[in-house]
């Protein structure tokens, strides 16, 4: 039976859909992003190297989670870019201001990843 927003309760079933519909993203990102798979490359280095590295179980969430954040935010992003191509190529200002600003969370991101990994292993061997 369905909410008051039409909204079916979740059963199995339905997590089986939501899975696959999430993997159909994931393969269409790594299909047509160039950049998501630079930053998957980069995972595959930095995920292990940050278990490896982190001394305690919270320094190897913050040292993995946070490249794992730039790896959300980068979908997010193409499918921002993704939806705009949708409506044509010209440019516009808004289009160009939102592709923009996807591109800036993904820089910050990046950053943290930088001020992350920099104090959490500048504070161990310094």
């Amino acid at each position: 039976m369905a909410d008051e927003y039409g909204h079916l309760p979740r059963h199995p079933a339905r997590v089986l859909l939501a899975t696959r519909w999430s993997l159909q993203g994931l393969k269409a990102a790594w299909l047509h992003e160039s950049s998501f798979r630079l930053e998957v490359y980069l995972f595959v280095i930095l995920g292990p190297l940050g278990f490896w590295l982190g001394a305690t179980p919270v320094e190897r969430v913050l040292l993995v989670g946070s490249c794992l954040l730039v790896l959300a935010v980068e979908l997010l992003n193409s499918a921002v870019e993704a939806v705009i191509e949708r409506f044509g190529a010209e440019h516009h200002e808004l289009s160009g201001r939102a592709k923009d600003m996807g591109s800036a969370a993904v820089f910050v991101l990046m950053a943290n990843v930088v001020f992350t990994w920099a104090v959490i292993l500048g504070w161990r061997y310094s």
